[in-house]
């Protein structure tokens, strides 16, 4: 490729860049302008700076401040992430290295979940959850994933198990490891990209899941960022639309974070478990 031919190409992948992360950027600075002036200039130049919004923003709504919703988001999350790792790496470990009665069949099933939409399957999940007498609390959001409910990730963690040596598992069985200690001591600190990579993940998509908290959960002290989020817009049309900003700008920090530090690992675990079986 020629010079010039490079020079387009690097200039056609910033141009892309800039258009994608132009809201981002609008709205990182309409964070810092009156409500009145948010819509009336949308340049990305205030004409005043102000900080009221972050500070209006994190009184929060309610009696609540906004620093309790990021409270309960991160409660959240931490739970759901040990409830995947622990059930996950469990079932993956077993459909990767045990033998049993219809292993290929019971994986078949598990793979064929993966191809059913949400939709399918909430109605009949409220019901139950509702007959438990679960709604309004934490348990339908993390209970499931203390279950093995996620394919996706036994899937990934099966094919990075799979890429270990069956060395490794003769070893360890002549050291005297039974299933239970191999799985401990051998196979969790083998898989730690790909559980890194199930940690993010988790903690992404639980982060931003805004669909199944608004089901589930209705207290306002038990809201997690996304539906505090929420809060600043009403049907009546009286938004507060900086401080919406502002507090939006806040909570996508941990997910730039979680990015940022943990890279390496998402894209280890991705290439190495996802390519290889």
């Amino acid at each position: 490729m020629s010079r010039s031919s490079r020079i387009l190409l690097h200039a056609f992948i910033i141009a892309g860049c800039l258009v994608m992360i132009y809201p981002l950027l609008w709205m990182f600075v309409s964070s810092f302008k009156d409500n009145t002036e948010i819509f009336r200039n949308t340049s990305l130049i205030p004409e005043a700076v102000t900080f009221d919004n972050y500070i209006e923003g994190w009184r929060g709504l309610s009696g609540y401040t906004f620093g309790t919703f990021f409270i309960n988001t991160f409660y959240l999350v931490a739970l759901c992430i040990i409830g995947n790792l622990i059930s996950c790496s469990m079932a993956a470990y077993a459909f990767a290295r045990l033998q049993f009665f219809m292993r290929k069949l019971f994986f078949a099933v598990m793979l064929t979940t993966l191809m059913l939409p949400f939709h399918v399957t909430v109605i009949p999940q409220y019901i139950m959850f509702n007959k438990l007498g679960w709604i309004n609390s934490y348990l339908p959001l993390v209970l499931p994933k203390f279950l093995g409910v996620e394919a996706f990730f036994i899937f990934l963690i099966v094919q990075f198990i799979r890429s270990l040596p069956r060395e490794l598992d003769q070893a360890a069985e002549i050291d005297g490891c039974g299933p239970i200690k191999m799985y401990w001591y051998l196979i969790i600190p083998l898989t730690v990209p790909a559980l890194m990579t199930t940690s993010i993940f988790t903690f992404i998509w639980t982060y931003n899941d805004f669909f199944s908290q608004l089901l589930y959960i209705s207290d306002i002290k038990m809201f997690p960022i996304a539906l505090a989020l929420r809060m600043f817009t009403d049907s009546m049309g009286r938004n507060s639309w900086g401080s919406l900003f502002a507090m939006s700008i806040l909570s996508l920090v941990p997910v730039f974070a979680m990015f940022i530090f943990f890279q390496r690992y998402l894209i280890e675990g991705i290439s190495t478990g996802s390519l290889k079986g």
